[in-house]
């Protein structure tokens, strides 16, 4: 099977499809809030699948990741106005030190094309 590597760098690609799969890298954006942030973070998860092939309907999992667990029911607004009714994908959120203090939200997710 082929590997398409999408927005590849030095250090990582933003997307890998392989076969009818496609993995994203984390996603993180600058924003004030974790609303703004998931908001920014789905927007680039949207292009993405798009640049892949598939689209928010065919998301198989995600896991988000909070820098702080009291910011839940904001993310999950912004998560709630975004994923697709019917399709939602197995989900796990934690909370975790992201790359730097500004990061509030990071998402990672796997899609069938």
């Amino acid at each position: 099977m082929s590997i398409k590597r999408i927005e590849s760098g030095p250090r990582m690609s933003q997307a890998v499809v392989h076969g009818s799969t496609v993995y994203l890298a984390g996603q993180v954006a600058a924003g004030d809030g974790v609303g703004a942030q998931t908001k920014a973070v789905l927007a680039q998860i949207d292009a993405l699948l798009t640049a892949a092939g598939t689209d928010k309907s065919k998301l198989l999992s995600t896991t988000i990741y909070l820098a702080d667990m009291a910011t839940f029911a904001e993310m999950n607004a912004a998560w709630e106005g975004w994923v697709s009714p019917g399709n939602t994908p197995a989900r796990a959120t934690v909370e975790a030190a992201l790359a730097t203090p500004d990061y509030k939200v990071e998402i990672v997710v796997t899609a069938a094309i």
